[in-house]
């Protein structure tokens, strides 16, 4: 457990390196990306904790990530909630002589204080953007 500001904001550099494998990555980081804030008291609140934990969890487990091909079509999942934007890019492959979908990456972000009206519009415009090179 990140015991003050610096250990936190080192713990969120690590994990960041890995967000495309963190699905909701900014959703379940927010608590601690909080915490980095100069006025905010560090207080290990249930929250904070939980979201430690799921971070933690998260970069223990997190999916096999596919290698794209693109010879095949891609599948892109996106949705927004209150706090933040997240897409996932999939698509379907053969494995074992089976077609399996699976995930190719993941990215989210928090959303800012003016982009909070029409958000499943601005999260759509926003993966195709990011993940724009995928798609046709």
């Amino acid at each position: 457990m990140p015991q003050n500001k610096k250990e936190i904001q080192s713990l969120l550099g690590f994990a960041g390196y890995y967000r495309q494998h963190i699905k909701d990555f900014a959703s379940i980081a927010r608590p601690l990306f909080k915490l980095c804030d100069k006025e905010t008291v560090l207080e290990m609140t249930f929250e904070r904790v939980r979201a430690f934990e799921s971070l933690r969890q998260a970069l223990t487990t997190a999916p096999l990530l596919l290698m794209p091909d693109f010879k095949r079509p891609f599948k892109l999942y996106s949705d927004s909630s209150g706090d933040g934007l997240g897409a996932a890019l999939h698509q379907v492959q053969i494995i074992n002589d089976k077609p399996v979908e699976g995930p190719i990456c993941f990215i989210s972000r928090k959303i800012k204080p003016t982009e909070a009206s029409r958000m499943e519009c601005l999260c759509l415009v926003w993966a195709l953007g990011k993940l724009n090179y995928f798609l046709e």
